[in-house]
């Protein structure tokens, strides 16, 4: 048995207990097998990612490109130089 949780340490895996209400855990088995075959594994994460995680919008480049730009005007009144006595 140790060898086996050696194996999946070393591929990354942890092992994970979650308590979810009995009409949700049809949808989270789903969620796991999706994740756990190879061909849905990408489209599942990137999915999940963009509705559920919490890492989005902490750097400026995120926050700037989620926020949005309706009724903000983007355009700048060109200010001339200013004469000033020193």
């Amino acid at each position: 048995m140790t060898t086996y949780r050696r194996r999946l340490k070393r591929e990354g895996v942890v092992r994970l207990e979650v308590h979810v209400h009995r009409d949700d855990a049809p949808l989270v088995r789903g969620v796991v097998r999706a994740l756990a075959d190879p061909k849905r594994k990408a489209a599942t994460r990137n999915l999940l990612r963009e509705r559920f995680d919490d890492r989005r919008g902490k750097n400026l480049k995120a926050l700037l490109a989620a926020a949005p730009l309706e009724g903000i005007e983007l355009t700048r009144r060109r200010d001339l130089p200013r004469d000033v006595d020193l």
